[in-house]
């Protein structure tokens, strides 16, 4: 793309931020339902583009076109119940225990256009409609697509199935757009019209476009989704209770979708001499090999899987294999290896980093209280860590591993499998560096919108002049927290009464 067309793209945003954010919530929730229909009618179109572009599976797609729905109809609610305006209200006071108060009325307002680099692995859900997108969309701010190159043709097609749903509902022109190329995509984050960006990919590109966003002559938040090896822990009493269940649900968390998830889980680590890995090794041959995403993922992914085979201490319990085919397309079928815990630590420079692909290592230990030292030694910041524990088990080492897992991961799991990431309001899809840039917010569920919102406040500002969340007849209908006159010569009348 031009310069002149990203220019012209770029003011489209900003001249249709102004009035998507001041659209009355009930229409704006409109215009998302609108465009969850619209998927959901092109369903049959966009999954067999999205399968021939991706190589996933037409079950696996389908899942995922609803979940972007779903996601679209849940910012909607959002919209409508307007709690995430987070309007505080403190009403003027004389008698204020600190002196006179003023007026004082506070809410968040949409940061503006927002830029968002799509995922490979979620041609869907975390693409053209996908969580960042809606998220953005929802709170206020008009959103450019940088389309991926791993589905050009899905994303071009997604784009317009939902701007004519945009449109035939009013919406302001200009508020989704799409771009394409990793230059476009650079030169639109320099622009000072953007406000704020998100990305999911690798470690590398994320953290380059983290450092342009941060470069700007006016830095801008960019919420960059990484990297991670999601570690899983597995307790010897644990293993003893549900052994079969537990290797089952690993294999089938690590091969799904060839192993192409940010959530799959790396390294499982359990006791040692219990026959946990002759349970792996059985359960990951035979498995089918699946397509990888295109074939940079696929090589990629092979060099990964050489590096962890040829290191010292690694058996390979399903060896797998990579190919490349007449087309170029690259598939594999899982790799599972194991290597005792002293030589992971000896050797983890080569063996820690994330493998995107159907590869994870079982870590034989010897003793739990051993699992925390292990943990810090090995691992940054992580989408997600598991804990598998028996029936009622409560241990020091546990409650150590769980403090742990709590300061470096975003969800802390207690049994199943960390792929799957519910779309819901509790859900946190984010963790300390690599695994994001900024763990401040999640991409996934309602909390996401916060990503895209800053706080106002008006001071003594008259009736006619304050917006309309903030206003005394309260137009929009969302709720409000007063503190009114007087307040404060109660402060602290609850903590004494529990004394």
């Amino acid at each position: 793309m031009t310069s002149e067309q990203l220019d012209t793209l770029a003011q489209r945003a900003a001249d249709a931020a102004p009035e998507w954010a001041g659209m009355e919530p009930r229409l704006r929730a409109r215009a998302l339902v609108a465009v969850a229909d619209a998927l959901e009618d092109a369903q049959s179109d966009l999954i067999a583009v999205a399968s021939q572009e991706t190589g996933l599976t037409e079950a696996r797609l389908a899942g995922e076109l609803k979940r972007t729905a779903v996601q679209l109809r849940l910012f909607a609610d959002v919209i409508v119940d307007g709690s995430y305006l987070d309007v505080r209200i403190d009403e003027a006071d004389d008698a204020f225990a600190l002196g006179v108060r003023p007026d004082l009325r506070r809410y968040r307002v949409p940061v503006g256009p927002v830029l968002n680099f799509a995922a490979s692995n979620f041609p869907f859900a975390f693409s053209v409609l996908g969580g960042d997108t809606a998220s953005a969309l929802a709170a206020g701010n008009p959103v450019i697509v940088k389309a991926h190159s791993g589905h050009p043709e899905l994303s071009v097609r997604t784009a317009e199935v939902a701007n004519r749903a945009l449109a035939e509902v009013g919406a302001p022109d200009g508020i989704l757009q799409l771009i394409s190329g990793q230059e476009a995509g650079v030169t639109m984050l320099k622009d000072p019209r953007i406000a704020a960006a998100s990305f999911t990919g690798s470690i590398r590109a994320g953290r380059m476009l983290a450092d342009i966003a941060a470069a700007r002559p006016a830095p801008i938040p960019f919420y960059g989704e990484l990297g991670s090896v999601n570690p899983a822990f597995v307790t010897s009493a644990a293993l003893a209770e549900n052994a079969d269940a537990i290797a089952d649900g690993f294999v089938a968390s690590v091969s799904g979708s060839a192993g192409q998830l940010c959530t799959k889980p790396g390294f499982l680590f359990v006791p040692a001499g219990q026959g946990f890995a002759e349970k792996v090794a059985e359960r990951g041959s035979g498995i089918a090999e699946h397509r990888m995403l295109n074939p940079g993922i696929a090589s990629g992914y092979g060099d990964r899987r050489d590096t962890i085979l040829g290191t010292d201490g690694v058996t390979a319990l399903a060896e797998g294999a990579v190919r490349i085919d007449e087309d170029g397309q690259g598939w594999a079928t899982p790799t599972f290896v194991r290597v005792p815990v002293k030589n992971l630590v000896a050797q983890r420079e080569r063996l820690r980093e994330e493998a995107f692909g159907p590869l994870a290592i079982v870590v034989e230990y010897d003793d739990e209280s051993e699992l925390v030292p292990v943990a810090e030694m090995l691992f940054d910041g992580n989408l997600t860590g598991t804990v598998h524990l028996a029936d009622g088990e409560d241990s020091e080492p546990v409650r150590s591993l769980v403090q742990w897992l709590t300061s470096h991961v975003g969800r802390v799991l207690f049994g199943g499998w960390p792929t799957g990431v519910a779309v819901t309001p509790a859900m946190q899809h984010g963790g300390p560096y690599p695994a994001t840039t900024l763990d401040s917010g999640t991409s996934v569920g309602t909390a996401a919108i916060s990503r895209f919102l800053r706080s106002v406040t008006y001071q003594s500002a008259p009736e006619a002049l304050l917006p309309e969340p903030l206003r005394d007849d309260n137009p929009w209908g969302v709720p409000q927290h007063r503190s009114p006159a007087g307040e404060s010569l109660n402060w602290g009348s609850a903590a004494l009464s529990s004394r």
